[in-house]
């Protein structure tokens, strides 16, 4: 019985093993210090090393933390199974062709590319080549997102704020593709329709490229999103709302947190205790409220290993090629407007 116990423990830990991706990271800043970090922890990866053209920098960190430094993006990419892009958006393209043109998958920093031309090559290149791809947006992972998106129906009003403390890192871009862009995943992730029309304005304060912006997204099924986000805020918040027939969802991506209220037919012999509302026509509804639970994780690991799954299982990643394309070209359509 031992001797069978033993045999099939070694079995598991073979295949387990042999489902171990192959992992490296491209580049070594703060974004990309964490990945290393989670996928030098993760179970579903084998971290190989990582490649930094900065040589200072990728001495600082191979000294500090161990991790194997590579000495060109070709040997990282020829050593591993995934390529981790955490590099600036403008040098994307370039290294996920090269990753892709050798049969790697790629993991993908959000915006997926500097263009929508560029973005659009990836997904051609991938499905030539065979591999699969996923970009970081990471708030589809957020615990307090995941604990109410099955309850996110048809949404027919959503309200955004993603407003940051000044940071010098991701002012090159516009804030709707350093922040915006993150609740546009979101929104076209739960409706379920084409876009319309779009009206923006933004507003550049301290950068060359605009640091607040508000969007208006209607979309052909009557949605409405109204989107504001703003890099030069006193304080940080990142909330969204959802209102759709018969319920009120937020969701607090800061905090972590969650408020529904749901409403339903009143009953005909309401309780003390009971919130009944009366509309004009004599209608009468029950308000509850449900505490859906939000379970702490941690997002970029979580992301990080569906991906793996995603590639073990011949799945579609939670956060395709095709959705950071389309999330990039709606950020695009909003600053044409501005």
């Amino acid at each position: 019985r031992n001797k069978c116990i033993k045999i099939v423990t070694f079995v598991y830990i073979k295949i387990n093993f042999l489902m171990m991706l192959k992992a490296g990271v491209l580049g070594a800043g703060h974004l990309g210090k964490i990945h290393l970090k989670l996928l030098n922890q993760s179970e579903k990866y084998e971290l190989v090393g990582f490649f930094d053209p900065i040589e200072e920098n990728a001495n600082k960190v191979s000294e500090e933390f161990g991790y194997k430094k590579f000495n060109s993006l070709q040997e990282l990419i020829d050593a591993v199974d995934v390529i981790d892009i955490v590099t600036p958006t403008l040098s994307h393209f370039d290294c996920a062709k090269e990753a892709i043109e050798k049969g790697k998958h790629i993991f993908i920093e959000k915006p997926i590319t500097k263009t929508i031309e560029e973005a659009e090559q990836l997904i051609e290149l991938s499905k030539k080549y065979n591999v699969k791809g996923q970009v970081g947006h990471v708030e589809r992972f957020n615990p307090a997102f995941t604990a109410v998106k099955d309850s996110i129906q048809n949404p027919m009003f959503i309200e955004t704020h993603r407003l940051a403390e000044f940071n010098p890192r991701g002012t090159d871009v516009p804030v709707v593709l350093d922040l915006m862009i993150h609740d546009i995943d979101i929104i076209l992730s739960v409706v379920k329709s084409k876009v319309k029309s779009i009206n923006s304005s933004g507003v550049s304060i301290l950068s060359e490229t605009p640091d607040i912006a508000n969007a208006r997204i209607e979309f052909e099924n009557g949605c409405v999103a109204n989107l504001t986000a703003s890099r030069i805020s006193l304080k940080n918040m990142r909330k969204s709302r959802f209102f759709q027939r018969d319920a009120y969802i937020a969701v607090d991506f800061f905090e972590k947190a969650t408020e529904v209220v749901k409403m339903q037919d009143a009953p005909k012999n309401p309780g003390d205790f009971d919130m009944i509302l009366q509309n004009a026509e004599g209608i009468k509804k029950q308000i509850y409220f449900e505490n859906p639970t939000v379970e702490a994780n941690n997002a970029i690991l979580d992301e990080l290993e569906t991906f793996a799954d995603a590639i073990n299982n011949n799945t579609t990643p939670i956060v395709s090629l095709q959705q950071g394309t389309e999330a990039l070209r709606v950020a695009y359509q909003i600053i044409d407007n501005f």
